[in-house]
């Protein structure tokens, strides 16, 4: 049977990646039956350019953006669609067969949803390419309930840059969470296992994506994910405690660092201290007044 596919974007001034991105898309081998953005307030040329690439537009106030909601308003806005994919505008497809392999796992029906891997941009930094080789494999695999108990907090890791959902699935967990800082697409994951669905890492559905963050910003960005992992508690207290996994992360970025590019040592110390740190001071957020908040957080617009 013939699956009817869904490409949806959420933008916001997606400057000069954009049209690489779009032309990523315009490449791929498969057939999409929509593609859409929902933009929330560009002031460059993000709406224009997707309309020349044949982009159906929905705009939101940059007021109305939420991770999750803004996601949920675009599965909403395809209501025949068997597969919602999203990606990020600026993760650039890096193959014609991206689409296509990601959806193929859905061939398994008890899969609800699915992740392709994340390659650095061509022009990416150390730090950047080791944690896109720290997290995304070149072996494919997929979870499932009974990994709960083995894998704990680390079973519903994903990511929102290139990721795919069966929509009945999607629909009968709930959707995506509108109250969530970040991590919808973890809360979605998490979920789906608990009600029986498995997931699916595809190492051949690739993008590129990455990142070179300050020490502010990366301050920032986890002190926003100590903020959603204390907004959702109940994934600590069924999959249990996110133990461990820090650290390991740590080793492996130094050795990493040692190995290829001795000279980013200290770059890479004070980037791992800004992350701890962020982490830290995130655990006591219900106690700081939103103009702080605004200030500490990477998502400030979450803020209001």
């Amino acid at each position: 049977m013939k699956l009817n596919i869904s490409l949806l974007i959420p933008t916001l001034n997606a400057g000069e990646l954009w049209p690489q991105v779009l032309q990523s898309v315009n490449d791929q081998d498969i057939e999409l039956a929509d593609k859409i953005i929902v933009d929330s307030g560009s002031r460059d040329n993000t709406v224009v350019i997707a309309q020349q690439f044949g982009f159906k537009i929905i705009n939101i106030s940059k007021s109305e953006f939420n991770h999750g909601g803004t996601r949920q308003l675009l599965v909403n806005a395809v209501p025949n669609a068997d597969i919602c994919i999203f990606i990020t505008q600026d993760a650039i497809l890096a193959s014609p067969q991206s689409l296509t392999n990601i959806v193929n796992v859905f061939s398994d029906p008890e899969i609800g949803m699915a992740y392709g891997r994340q390659l650095p941009h061509k022009n990416a930094q150390i730090l950047e390419s080791h944690a896109r080789l720290y997290n995304y494999p070149d072996k494919s695999h997929v979870r499932t309930p009974d990994d709960i108990a083995k894998m704990g907090f680390k079973v519903f890791f994903c990511s929102n840059s290139f990721s795919a959902y069966k929509r009945d699935a999607l629909l009968a967990i709930g959707g995506f969470s509108s109250d969530a800082i970040m991590g919808e697409d973890a809360i979605v994951a998490a979920k789906m296992l608990v009600a029986g669905y498995k997931k699916a890492y595809v190492a051949d559905a690739t993008a590129h994506h990455s990142h070179t963050y300050t020490f502010l910003q990366e301050f920032r960005r986890y002190f926003d994910t100590r903020v959603f992992h204390e907004q959702n508690k109940w994934l600590i207290n069924d999959f249990g405690k996110p133990t461990g996994e820090g650290i390991k992360f740590m080793k492996a970025e130094l050795n990493y660092v040692v190995k290829h590019k001795k000279s980013r040592i200290f770059k890479s110390i004070f980037s791992l201290g800004a992350k701890w740190l962020g982490y830290k001071t995130g655990k006591f957020y219900k106690k700081l007044p939103a103009s702080v908040l605004k200030k500490l957080s990477m998502h400030s617009y979450y803020w209001k």
